[in-house]
């Protein structure tokens, strides 16, 4: 997936998020929210007035036959269909003009896609499922999402531009984890995004904002914070 950078700092994330609502041309930070239940409620963390855009991860499976699943570990059981009062949390952060994404892939998912045809199947599941489609049952509630961010890494690199296309409007972010702790590389410190790399990749046409991991190591740092006016 197209990445920022590459040659200046390692990054640990697919930088790609696929947003249907466009907004102001102006940088934002996005967060990732989902992944651990001390983390504070959907809502809660638009509340902080820091982030201009939520990723809710992760949809972890799906591709190549596979049952699509969800797990928002720590905050509902998506097995038994217990997640669908995220639509609350949702819709309380478009109110407040945050556009809420579905992330898709993760460090520990199992997907992949076959075939262009494979990749039209999930564009179509993602659409009915999350985004502006119609279906039945919804994971996440009646609430309709924004976008979609790829955070894909691991599996082939088969097929992702398939589907891609099948969901317009992309913008570039830079991914970073919000503490030292939440990865095992890439932390790069306020002084030195703000002063040496938001510079350079702030002139690209497609340039979206920073992406930050995850909402639970950026309650601890403060990062987000910090970094706000300059991003």
């Amino acid at each position: 997936m197209a990445r920022v950078l590459e040659t200046l700092i390692p990054l640990f994330f697919s930088l790609v998020m696929l947003i249907l609502a466009r907004g102001s041309e102006a940088g934002g930070i996005s967060i990732y929210w989902g992944q651990n239940g001390n983390e504070g409620t959907l809502a809660e963390t638009c509340a902080t007035g820091n982030y201009e855009y939520v990723n809710i991860a992760f949809l972890y499976t799906f591709g190549n036959g596979r049952t699509p699943r969800i797990d928002l570990s720590g905050h509902c059981d998506a097995y038994s269909n217990g997640c669908t009062n995220i639509s609350v949390g949702i819709k309380s952060c478009q109110a407040k003009g945050i556009k809420v994404m579905l992330s898709i892939g993760g460090g520990a998912g199992s997907y992949s896609l076959a075939s262009s045809e494979d990749a039209r199947q999930v564009a179509t599941y993602l659409w009915n499922y999350f985004l502006g489609g119609q279906s039945s049952t919804r994971p996440l509630g009646d609430a309709v999402l924004d976008g979609i961010d790829f955070d894909i890494e691991g599996g082939t690199n088969q097929h992702w531009d398939d589907l891609a296309s099948d969901i317009p409007a992309t913008k570039i972010f830079l991914g970073l984890p919000a503490s030292p702790q939440a990865a095992g590389s890439g932390f790069i410190s306020v002084d030195d995004l703000t002063a040496k790399i938001l510079p350079v990749i702030k002139g690209s046409t497609k340039y979206g904002g920073v992406m930050l991991w995850s909402k639970y190591y950026d309650d601890q740092t403060g990062y987000s914070s910090s970094i706000k006016s300059d991003v």
